[in-house]
């Protein structure tokens, strides 16, 4: 008879993303992960299967609590204007950078190394920052100036935003220096004015 996990599965995910935060994909070894999660090599790879399979796991996790955290802000109806919550956002995320952390956004971290040449990791973060751009596109609509825009053109303001957010959280896990990080949202404020 097999033996019962002795683990908690949503609190073993939870360490992991914050392993595969800290590290990267590529970084996170599996010493990194099994001390990380505190769990043995057998107990990772039983519920696991591989490092992919969890990482993508990951990714599903970040979406539900990060991503969709950022939806739900955009969609907030307590700041009547679209282009305040956007820039809520960006400011939000700036403030977590002054405050020392340097992590970044996981989807753009996996943006930026694994999608590039894994379909699967590929689609996960396509899904997740997929949601962010429909949530900005949502809050342009929101935006007395904005909402006048045919649907053409506040997509695309919403791909120039997702793609200025990307680069923003992008270049805070580079330790970019705050001052550049700052003219980044400055630049995000331009563009809504």
């Amino acid at each position: 008879m097999a033996r019962p996990r002795s683990f908690d599965i949503d609190d073993a995910l939870e360490k992991a993303m914050h392993v595969f935060w800290e590290h990267g994909y590529e970084g996170a070894s599996l010493p990194d992960l099994l001390d990380g999660m505190g769990l043995t090599r057998g107990s990772l790879y039983k519920a696991f299967t591989d490092k992919k399979t969890l990482f993508l796991q990951v990714l599903q996790r970040y979406e539900r609590q990060a991503v969709q955290a950022g939806v739900a802000m955009l969609a907030d109806p307590s700041i009547p204007n679209g282009a305040e919550r956007i820039m809520a956002m960006f400011q939000g995320s700036y403030q977590n950078v002054v405050n020392g952390d340097a992590r970044g956004c996981l989807l753009c971290t996996a943006a930026a190394g694994p999608s590039s040449y894994d379909d699967d990791v590929a689609k996960a973060v396509s899904e997740g920052l997929g949601a962010l751009r429909d949530g900005i596109y949502t809050a342009l609509g929101a935006s007395p100036k904005h909402a006048v825009l045919n649907p053409a053109e506040r997509g695309a303001l919403a791909d120039m935003i997702i793609a200025q957010y990307v680069g923003l959280r992008t270049m805070a896990r580079a330790r970019i220096d705050h001052d550049t990080l700052h003219n980044i949202v400055r630049s995000v404020g331009v563009m809504l004015a």
